[in-house]
């Protein structure tokens, strides 16, 4: 029996302002699939190619809670972003006028990419293994 596919994860990040949020990321390439409702949206669906993010916005008594916030410990990516030419990238990302929260670099647990710092504080790595 052939194995069922699972060719995607998106990840759902609790954010302050959907608005701020969608023009963060639609400067990274990420365009809005679907929000809720159209005026002064509530949710929204973020895509670039392959990569998707959800994001909702709950209320001002529910701040966004990344990774890096929870413990000393935790992770501080909030999602890994697979790009096979990480270099184009970050070059494109630049032209756009990102700001990497750690720059092009290969890892020492053996990835090539960056990271960006998103305005909720959501850290996310754009990259491959070496």
């Amino acid at each position: 029996m052939k194995r069922p596919a699972t060719p995607a994860i998106s990840p759902c990040f609790i954010v302050n302002n959907i608005e701020e949020t969608v023009a963060f990321y639609a400067k990274l390439g990420f365009a809005v699939t679907f929000q809720e409702p159209q005026q002064n949206p509530f949710f929204a669906v973020i895509c670039r190619d392959g990569a998707q993010l959800f994001v909702k916005a709950v209320s001002e008594n529910t701040p966004p809670l990344p990774n890096s916030t929870r413990h000393r410990f935790a992770p501080r990516w909030d999602a890994y972003v697979f790009a096979p030419d990480p270099d184009a990238l970050a070059t494109e990302f630049l032209t756009h006028g990102a700001i990497f929260s750690t720059p092009l670099e290969d890892t020492h647990d053996g990835l090539r990419g960056f990271e960006i710092k998103d305005p909720n504080g959501y850290v996310l790595f754009f990259g491959r293994p070496k």
